[in-house]
């Protein structure tokens, strides 16, 4: 699965993580690709070597969204 990053942080200040068929995927001036991950775990993880306060998105990403 291809993962994607906001770039632009929520009001509590997380980088939403997600997959390219999410329903809230960002515009394209709007986020970062992240790579073709098996899971989202691996994807936030890479997300945080940009973002430190990176997280899985509450819809495509549930086992990785934490706040």
């Amino acid at each position: 699965m291809k993962y994607y990053v906001n770039t632009k942080k929520q009001s509590n200040g997380d980088h939403e993580v997600h997959t390219e068929y999410c329903t809230y995927l960002p515009s394209i001036f709007n986020r970062k690709y992240l790579g073709e991950f098996s899971n989202c775990k691996d994807a936030v993880v890479e997300a945080k070597k940009t973002y430190s306060q990176s997280n899985g998105c509450k819809i495509c990403s549930n086992s990785c969204h934490t706040s």
